[in-house]
């Protein structure tokens, strides 16, 4: 099914974008999606393009759009609930549950979310999000260790969880205080990257909340992320997966990326227009602050959206349409942007500073070549000693 015919999205103002990419670094995933979703809009992709890289669907990302060029910023934030004022039920409800916190944080056992919802007459879900509301007022406890409710898992340990073959999370020990997603999320992503998780392998969210003594919510959270990432890979009724790339039909599509970078830099060099300049010099800011935040995903959409202003700016159609044809490919095989890069992401973020100085120089021989060896995944030969491996992925 193909996208009906959209909009043209407005050029979006340095004010916006930088309001936009804010949105999308929250700690509120909902927030944090709704501000890529834009963002990607912003880049001319259609609504299943940005479905299919963000891991949403298409009425998502339609909905998302439409808000934003209705509403603009405004239209990205929740309006107040509809309905009836809370009831005493739910004020006794955070009565109730406040206490429950404060005994936890003394160290006295933690109910579970169903106990809690079966005395409250609530949802285990509204009990469960209550719980996070008191527990964000406090301050944070000096032991470091959480004071979060269990589920229907209480009391089980990772490794009980691996003796019976329950779960795929390693050696998985007590989170600390924080956000108990980011961890997750970092060890999680830790064992893909090693090959811990070997590729192919099954993410399933209750047995890793199981493993790592959490509700679902933290591994569901984590999940995303490195779906975002492109790490895993999560198919409607089948589940999540560690991804799976295949590295002959990564180097085929690396070969085609390889001749359309040489050409649309020689192309180009010498011959930036201002509009241009603008695009790719924010694409190398938005590289630097995700590499400072070590923020993957942000690092990889703007990865993305260099190369692709790159060949916008040779002002080809064919090559423009040829590069749409190639971009998901490039997404999905890590071609461009991969994320199990094991070098430095700063580093890579200033070779693009470095790229975009070569198109200004107005040397074709010079842009080609080191464009080539960038797209060949051999850009750690401009790297400084130390920065990256030998020869790194394709960036």
């Amino acid at each position: 099914m193909t996208d009906p015919v959209l909009p043209e999205f407005p050029q979006l103002g340095a004010e916006e974008r930088a309001a936009l990419a804010d949105l999308a670094r929250r700690q509120q995933a909902g927030l944090r999606l709704r501000g890529r979703i834009v963002l990607a809009c912003a880049e001319g992709l259609t609504n299943a393009e940005v479905a299919q890289r963000l891991m949403v669907s298409p009425a998502t990302v339609a909905k998302w759009r439409e808000r934003y060029l209705r509403r603009g910023l405004a239209g990205l934030h929740d309006a107040p609930r509809s309905g009836r004022p809370r009831s005493s039920n739910r004020q006794e409800a955070e009565a109730r549950v406040a206490a429950v916190v404060e005994q936890a944080r003394a160290g006295a056992p933690v109910p579970s979310t169903r106990s809690l919802s079966d005395t409250l007459g609530l949802s285990q879900s509204t009990v469960a999000r209550i719980w996070r509301e008191q527990e964000a007022r406090l301050p944070e406890r000096p032991d470091g260790r959480p004071g979060e409710p269990h589920g229907e898992a209480d009391g089980q340990e990772g490794g009980e969880a691996n003796r019976t073959g329950g779960g795929p999370v390693p050696g998985t020990p007590r989170m600390p205080r924080q956000l108990l997603s980011d961890h997750v999320y970092t060890l999680l992503r830790d064992w893909i990257v090693s090959g811990r998780l070997a590729p192919g392998q099954r993410l399933v969210e209750s047995e890793i909340a199981r493993g790592f003594g959490t509700s679902q919510a933290p591994p569901r959270e984590a999940i995303k992320r490195l779906a975002y990432e492109g790490l895993v890979i999560s198919q409607p009724h089948r589940g999540t997966y560690v991804a799976r790339v295949s590295e002959r039909q990564a180097q085929d599509i690396r070969d085609i990326r390889v001749m359309f970078e040489e050409y649309a830099a020689r192309r180009v060099a010498g011959r930036l227009d201002a509009e241009h300049t603008r695009l790719l010099t924010e694409d190398v800011s938005r590289l630097r602050r995700a590499a400072a935040e070590d923020d993957i995903g942000a690092f990889r959409d703007a990865d993305m959206s260099f190369h692709r202003h790159v060949c916008e700016a040779a002002r080809n159609a064919a090559l423009i349409r040829l590069w749409r044809m190639i971009e998901s490919s490039l997404w999905d095989l890590h071609v461009l942007g991969d994320p199990r890069y094991a070098g430095s992401w700063g580093a890579m973020a200033e070779h693009h500073a470095e790229l975009l100085d070569v198109l200004r120089s107005g040397d074709p021989d010079a842009a080609g070549p080191m464009f080539a060896d960038h797209a060949a995944g051999e850009a750690a030969r401009y790297l400084p000693d130390g920065s990256g491996p030998a020869t790194g992925p394709g960036r």
